[in-house]
């Protein structure tokens, strides 16, 4: 092994001697980081010069996301509707995900941004890559995505471990669950997000292998577009087992149109569910909670 004396020349006094143990002290403390890379979900490489301390989240998933990757307490500013955890109601928003408060950004002067792929303007993202801010698109489109992603984030954020060990607790949550209700018999669901106008998901959508994993099979999967306007008429010649509603609207309970049709097999046997939407059309953390509900809301069906 090399010793210092054979580095550094023999010092002729107590202050020479001192400045070498100040460099030596230098060498085993000083922080040094190499660069951080991870892909995002839309394919482009995210790279940091060290781990982010001032974070930016866009959607309430990304807010939780970040949160379970262990960065909460980095989160510098948010979008609107991000409520969860109940800290994050505390934290500055600068708009949505379809219009950023751009001046504001450049106030909270963050070193990472978190957004969801969809609505944001082309042009909202060139002003963003102008100011140098790496930026990270998110957009789980299966299960497993949500445990990657936190992973992912960890490393941006140098809390791999903790991320690690909310990806394992999700993903065991999500086996469990499947190895219980997915060969179950074969449930029929009709899955509304809104009725006015009529809003479904098809096959495509992370929903899909949510009811998938429940034993229940979405009767408007086939359509090819990833969230259809559909008709009651359609409705009516589906004939689903179970409706279920995440409908956000104030004004109706999303249900209530179904009770008309009391040829609805859904409706005679009083199988109509509202459920949060917050655990089922946010594709976070939460959706794991989310497919635990769903599971038990068809397991009464069969029943």
């Amino acid at each position: 092994m090399v010793g210092a004396s054979s580095i550094f020349p023999r010092p002729k006094d107590d202050s020479s001697m001192l400045k070498i143990l100040f460099l030596l002290l230098l060498f085993t403390v000083t922080p040094s980081f190499a660069a951080i890379s991870v892909q995002d979900d839309v394919g482009n490489t995210v790279t940091l010069a060290q781990p982010a301390r001032r974070i930016i989240t866009l959607a309430p998933h990304t807010m939780e996301l970040v949160y379970a990757a262990g960065g909460i307490d980095r989160i510098v500013g948010k979008g609107s509707h991000s409520l969860y955890p109940p800290i994050a109601r505390s934290i500055p928003e600068i708009g949505d995900n379809r219009q950023i408060d751009i001046e504001r950004v450049i106030e909270l002067k963050p070193d990472l941004l978190v957004l969801w792929r969809y609505g944001i303007s082309e042009r909202q993202i060139v002003q963003l890559r102008k100011l140098g801010i790496p930026l990270f698109f998110s957009d789980p489109r299966q299960l497993d995505d949500i445990p990657a992603s936190i992973i992912r984030l960890g490393k941006l954020l140098g809390t791999e471990k903790r991320a690690e060990t909310e990806a394992h607790k999700l993903r065991q949550k999500l086996h469990d669950l499947s190895a219980r209700y997915s060969k179950r018999p074969r449930v029929s669901v009709f899955y509304q997000i809104s009725d006015r106008p009529l809003y479904t998901l098809n096959e495509q959508h992370i929903v899909s292998e949510v009811i998938r994993m429940c034993g229940g099979s979405n009767v408007f999967g086939a359509m090819k577009t990833l969230a259809p306007q559909i008709n009651i008429e359609s409705v009516l010649t589906a004939n689903p087992d179970v409706i279920i509603n995440t409908s956000v609207d104030p004004a109706s309970n999303g249900l209530t149109i179904w009770r008309k049709y009391p040829m609805l097999k859904a409706v005679q046997r009083a199988y109509l569910f509202s459920l949060n939407p917050d655990l089922l059309d946010r594709p976070g953390p939460r959706m794991v909670d989310g497919v635990d509900v769903l599971c038990r809301a068809l397991e009464k069906a069969r029943h």
